[in-house]
């Protein structure tokens, strides 16, 4: 009985039901897991930030994928800022396909590890859907980029 309450525990700690209860941006949410708050950056993705086009939208997006639904994280690994990076279902739903699929998100071709992905970004802005609908869109990492080098430049 032991060993079975082990391999749970290994397993869970791998792939485990959580309820969302925030969602910061069209990448980043918030689960409650055993009690406890855990921001969770999804892998393999980057929306658009807050002040970029699309930024509400693709928040609000996810929020209707997620917001008080169970999600499980298929992950483990934790960025910089402390958050766990994951594949994140909510219901029977891959909210990180979900997001570059509906076009409220790009593949984050740095980080991505699923080769599925990229497919699903050229179907999305072949369709012109979300942020493909736009002539240019900026992807969020050199928006924050452009947004750090003019910060610099003004202090």
């Amino acid at each position: 009985m032991k060993k079975l309450a082990l391999i749970f525990a290994l397993i869970c700690n791998q792939a485990c039901a959580d309820t969302v209860i925030g969602v910061s941006d069209g990448d980043t949410l918030t689960v409650l897991s055993k009690g406890h708050p855990v921001k969770v950056r999804l892998a393999n993705i980057d929306a658009p930030e807050k002040k970029q086009p699309f930024g509400a939208r693709s928040k609000q997006s996810l929020s209707d994928l997620c917001f008080g639904r169970d999600a499980t994280l298929d992950s483990g690994k934790q960025d910089r800022y402390g958050r766990t990076v994951a594949v994140v279902h909510c219901g029977d739903v891959n909210a990180n396909v979900a997001q570059v699929r509906k076009g409220m998100a790009w593949v984050y071709p740095q980080y991505n590890h699923d080769p599925s992905l990229p497919a699903i970004e050229a179907a999305a802005r072949n369709s012109r859907v979300g942020l493909w609908s736009e002539r240019d869109p900026l992807e969020p990492w050199l928006f924050r980029k452009e947004r750090k080098a003019r910060s610099s430049y003004l202090n």
